[in-house]
């Protein structure tokens, strides 16, 4: 293609803008003369990538909007799409001389036609589906959408007659992209022929088996057709029933379609022999099917009533097959014009709803340019759950947008997505990284809101983490949920490797100090009852657990000698009533009693709090309940320790007291899983005294009591049942 330097200058015989919501058919049709003078000396001499002359394919292209009942600033549009791919500033060039939406439409359509060039792969199916997402993504313009159709349908036309060889994935895409497309818009017109001309280059000796069978007979079947339609129109008429009579083209895509979809013989097919009948009104369709059905022997199992119940795309009309004396099938449709002009047309009709702006022109009024955009839109939304196979609403249109990746793959976000969000949809990892990003090549700020069909590019660092202000809605840096929680994760997680850090080194500090730095960390954790010692380190760092409590394991405390024990505590008078192995320092005859929230036993780290009436509450030193109680009433916390074990009526012969202690068990559900962990305590001689089980997705969580005489041996027994199939974990409460 030949390069221009300088801008032509705009035509000079009209005023500048002439495109505006209130065009009259005169000022439409100055428009189009101007477009193409505009064009002519741009695209003189100039030809598509598939050899065709581009003025030649936008005069063309022009022609077929007019068919389809496109208006002339339709037409004009076709020109200009062609003529700014050779305009240096198409933009500012395009809007001087014909007005900001002819220089609006003419770059989107450019702007579609170079994303679907990019986005084709070798891959048919992927193929398929990126242009599809990519005239969804443009469809909101439904001129943009009528454009690319007239352009493709003219585009096969080229090649069938100049036989070349059709590019790869172009049939293919025509036929199960472009041709759907304008199925659920309603435009026959060109859907036939989209249809027809695609199956002809991709099984062209099927289409030639079929197209001579149509020719066998041709001369025949068209005899009678024109005499049955001359028939049907004068007997309508007699019946004073006013109708046009015309016979129905048949397609071979349909037929062939046909065929196999029912496995029927060409000779076995009802419509090829088809009349289609316009009457005045719907009363007039009626009368006419049930003149038909009179005349002719009806098949009622061939009967359809899309009046009473239209499809889904607005098409509306009486189908029915009957049989002539000899026996030949013949299909008849009847309706009325409008239904007539729907159904070639299709949402042709809606061009006003963008033309007409907010205030409505030339007898469209603004309500039902609206009512006809919001039809359009739904049939868009029709056509994508078609092509994606799913019965599923997709969503509504105006809430997603696509862009490219710089290897032109498809990514599909929402409105107003940002490359911050782009980025966390290709990967996590690169999402935490991003720090810039180009669009189209430009560097542009991070919560920049993406466009349609804009090809992005991340900038990234080698390490790095994402910043909170992403998380701030008022700076607009993220869009998309799923972003947001990836970054929300992110943070969580970093605060959780402070947490556990912060713990580990709380934990070394105390083995230091003991001079216990040899032993192992996650058997330490065993014996207190955690799976690991990243979960110890995890609640030490939240001040969950007591360092007192991993202190009580690492040392004992010293039993004290009966001598010693007089002179620490004076017999209380209430001895019988109390806790005989708590001893309350310094204090007599108080009455003490285990805390049920925590649940404490040797060698457990204890404190005392002096309840209202109810003596002592011996409490886990690390007891959340104590610290909160604590903070309230800090001047009732009491220093407690555990004495000597004495003997009672529930623990004779000399053996210990037993203390109730709550263990939790998380495990993958399976049969056998509470035996398997209770058989565990029987056979270390612990005895459980209650259970109660939960599950949910196939995990389970279990909450045991077990009465011990020293906590201290716990954390080898529940290392025993964490080692257990399908535990996960197993600690003590």
């Amino acid at each position: 293609m030949k390069s221009h330097s300088s801008e032509p200058p705009a035509p000079s015989l009209l005023p500048e803008v002439i495109a505006t919501t209130t065009e009259t058919g005169l000022e439409q049709a100055q428009v189009l003369a101007r477009a193409r003078v505009f064009a002519e000396p741009l695209l003189l001499g100039e030809a598509l990538p598939t050899g065709e002359n581009t003025l030649a394919h936008a005069d063309a292209v022009a022609a077929i909007l007019k068919t389809i009942g496109g208006s002339q600033t339709m037409q004009a549009a076709s020109y200009l799409v062609y003529a700014s791919a050779h305009l240096n500033k198409p933009q500012e060039v395009i809007a001087k001389a014909f007005g900001v939406n002819f220089a609006d439409l003419a770059l989107e359509v450019t702007k579609l036609v170079h994303v679907q060039q990019q986005a084709r792969t070798s891959n048919a199916t992927s193929q398929n589906e990126n242009v599809r997402k990519m005239l969804l993504a443009f469809s909101r313009d439904l001129r943009v959408v009528m454009l690319r159709l007239a352009s493709r349908l003219q585009t096969l036309r080229h090649f069938a007659a100049t036989k070349q060889t059709v590019p790869q994935g172009l049939a293919a895409e025509s036929l199960q992209v472009f041709a759907p497309l304008a199925n659920r818009l309603g435009i026959w017109e060109i859907k036939w022929e989209l249809e027809d001309l695609s199956f002809r280059f991709l099984e062209p000796d099927t289409y030639k088996q079929v197209a001579r069978l149509l020719d066998e007979k041709r001369m025949e079947r068209e005899i009678y057709v024109e005499q049955l339609r001359l028939r049907l129109a004068t007997e309508l008429q007699a019946q004073g029933i006013s109708a046009q009579v015309t016979g129905r083209p048949k397609h071979i895509y349909s037929i062939v379609k046909k065929m196999r979809g029912k496995s029927l013989g060409f000779d076995q097919l009802y419509d090829i022999r088809a009349l289609r009948i316009v009457v005045n009104s719907v009363p007039d369709c009626y009368a006419a099917l049930s003149w038909v059905h009179n005349e002719f022997l009806p098949l009622t199992e061939e009967f359809d009533d899309y009046i009473a119940k239209p499809k889904s795309n607005g098409y509306q009309s009486l189908h029915t097959i009957v049989r002539n004396a000899l026996g030949q099938a013949i299909e008849i449709q009847i309706r009325t014009q409008a239904m007539h002009d729907h159904a070639e047309h299709g949402v042709a009709a809606h061009w006003a709803y963008k033309e007409a702006g907010t205030k409505g022109y030339t007898g469209v009024s603004a309500s039902s340019a609206y009512d006809a955009k919001i039809a359009v839109l739904r049939q868009l939304l029709a056509w994508e759950r078609d092509l994606s196979g799913t019965q599923q609403a997709a969503g509504v249109l105006e809430d997603r947008i696509y862009v490219l990746t710089p290897d032109a793959a498809i990514v599909e976000l929402l409105q107003g997505a940002t490359a911050v969000d782009f980025a966390y949809s290709l990967h996590t990892n690169l999402g935490h990284r991003c720090r810039g990003a180009r669009v189209d090549g430009a560097l542009v700020p991070l919560n920049t809101p993406l466009k349609n069909g804009q090809t992005v590019e991340v900038v990234t660092v080698k390490e790095g983490g994402p910043s909170r202000d992403w998380l701030n809605p008022e700076l607009g840096f993220i869009a998309s949920p799923r972003a947001r929680s990836k970054v929300r994760a992110w943070f969580n997680a970093l605060a959780m490797h402070e947490t556990v850090a912060r713990g580990r080194e709380a934990v070394e500090k105390l083995l230091q100090r003991l001079g216990k730095t040899a032993i192992k960390l996650d058997d330490l954790a065993a014996q207190l009852g955690f799976h690991s010692a990243e979960d110890l380190f995890e609640v030490v760092g939240k001040d969950e657990f007591s360092l007192h409590s991993v202190e009580a394991v690492l040392r004992p405390p010293e039993v004290v000698a009966p001598q010693d024990e007089q002179a620490l505590l004076k017999k209380s008078s209430t001895d019988d009533r109390s806790q005989g192995s708590v001893l309350v320092v310094g204090v007599d005859s108080l009455l003490t009693q285990l805390a049920k929230c925590c649940k404490p036993a040797p060698p457990d780290a204890i404190r005392g709090f002096v309840t209202r009436g109810k003596g002592v509450s011996v409490h886990r030193s690390d007891c959340v309940n104590l610290r909160e109680m604590a903070a309230r009433n800090g001047d009732r916390l009491i220093d407690v320790d555990w004495g000597q074990p004495k003997l009672t009526q529930s623990a004779p012969h000399g053996h210990p007291p037993l203390y109730p202690v709550d263990v939790i068990v998380q495990a993958a559900e399976r049969l056998g899983l509470l035996r398997d962990v209770t058989e565990v305590f029987t056979k270390q001689k612990i005895n459980v005294i209650a259970a109660h089980t939960q599950s949910s997705k196939g995990a389970v969580w279990m909450s045991l009591t077990i009465e011990v005489a020293d906590a201290g041996r716990l954390g080898k027994v529940l290392e025993m049942v964490a080692a257990l199939g399908g535990v996960r974990s197993a600690r003590r409460k």
